[in-house]
């Protein structure tokens, strides 16, 4: 099988506290502005038949052509997957659209690459963080370019464009 990952659309970072982490950010790297917006995922599974969830408010920025995604985790289920939201510091995760969630998904699974979680968010879209901390340092979410997550970027891209460093937070 060849390698379908896209490019590195998006880098997260877990913080203590996103608003603050973000006005940090954008102090010291110039990405921003960042959109805050908290998200609960329950519709989620882990490795198995494990529960999981995954409840966490963002702040998305952009870094020149990436987006930047700094999340404050108020709890996360599985343990595995809980387990990789205790690290601060680093890389998260790196997120890419790829062309198809369930063959990545099953492509990633056969080189050893578990789905620590596999969710689908309020408007019925799937994702999933598959461990690959062994290769690289940090999980890789997946996601198709759905119109819906492309608005998103497109409107974080936007606001960064021109963008004279007031307001470095906001609300969605």
């Amino acid at each position: 099988m060849h390698p379908t990952l896209g490019t590195i659309a998006q880098l997260a970072y877990v913080v203590d506290d996103v608003a603050t982490a973000a006005r940090r950010f954008a102090a010291t790297t110039g990405a921003g502005p960042f959109f805050l917006r908290r998200t609960v995922i329950d519709r989620a599974h882990g490795g198995g038949a494990e529960a999981g969830e995954f409840d966490h408010s963002s702040a998305y920025g952009q870094w020149g052509a990436l987006q930047v995604e700094l999340i404050e985790v108020h709890s996360a289920a599985p343990a595995a997957f809980a387990a990789t939201t205790a690290r601060r510091g680093r890389i998260h995760h790196v997120a890419t659209f790829v062309p198809s969630f369930s063959a990545e998904q099953a492509r990633l699974e056969a080189l050893g690459c578990p789905a620590l979680l596999t969710a689908t968010t309020s408007s019925g879209h799937a994702f999933a963080f598959h461990d690959t901390r062994s290769d690289a340092g940090h999980l890789i979410e997946i996601y198709e370019p759905a119109p819906s997550i492309l608005a998103l970027y497109a409107k974080v891209a936007a606001a960064a464009d021109g963008w004279d460093g007031r307001r470095p937070v906001r609300e969605f």
